[in-house]
């Protein structure tokens, strides 16, 4: 097993609309160890949700190379993109995206039903996962029971219940006010110091200074890449 989670060499992304061309990234390489835990950081336009759409697999370079736990995610068809999202990914975004009508242990067990995994380990596991996230206590309630920090804790629990390579975080705090943001934070240390891979885009640099790495886009470069010597710990956030 590689010991990178990500590597991006040298990748272009160019939008066409008619006869009008957006290089919306112009030659981006980095690499992402396992146990890393990064934030994405730029303004708008600089190429950072672009960036963060390839990652997920959700989009393809134009040129370049893209490779995922050893995978190199180029020479995959759309339904080999849908399996390793779904097997090697763990999404968790600004608006928690849970089902609305489903309470907490089956939003977490979604991805498990679509890898096929029978109802009552789904549900076991999703219910071990809550616990992880501090909500063990919580599976039986809908999202209007629970408050906007518990949604985005539920979504984390369904972002990591497949056990994925690498957990993204599209400005995960937000729609949360500062002490949740903190909270949050918190788990997300924890999280990492577990051993979990993090690329978390964000605006804001409260939020990215818990991570361990920064890396800064602008008109679709990488424009700095640095690691910080003053994370704090989960116990030090909390």
């Amino acid at each position: 097993m590689s010991e990178n989670a990500i590597v991006i060499d040298d990748v272009t992304k160019i939008y066409s609309t008619g006869a009008l061309e957006v290089q919306a990234l112009r030659g981006v390489s980095f690499t992402i160890e396992r146990g890393d835990y990064v934030a994405i950081m730029g303004p708008s336009g600089s190429g950072k949700s672009t960036l963060m759409n390839l990652i997920g697999c959700l989009d393809r370079p134009t040129t370049g190379r893209y490779t995922l736990d050893g995978i190199d995610v180029g020479t995959l068809d759309d339904n080999a993109l849908a399996a390793i999202r779904l097997k090697k990914l763990g999404f968790v975004f600004q608006g928690f995206n849970l089902l609305s009508r489903t309470n907490a242990i089956k939003n977490v067990a979604l991805p498990l039903f679509y890898a096929g995994i029978s109802q009552r380990e789904r549900e076991k596991t999703a219910l071990a996962m809550l616990g992880e996230v501090g909500l063990g206590d919580r599976g039986t309630h809908k999202p209007n029971e629970l408050s906007g920090g518990q949604q985005q804790r539920v979504a984390i629990a369904r972002a990591l219940v497949n056990d994925p390579a690498v957990l993204l975080a599209d400005e995960p705090t937000g729609n949360l006010d500062s002490t949740t943001s903190v909270e949050i934070m918190a788990l997300f240390r924890h999280l990492n110091e577990s051993g979990r891979t993090i690329i978390m885009v964000t605006h804001d640099p409260e939020t990215a200074r818990y991570a361990k790495r920064t890396i800064r886009v602008r008109d679709g470069l990488v424009v700095s890449d640095e690691r910080s010597d003053t994370v704090p710990s989960a116990l030090e956030v909390t």
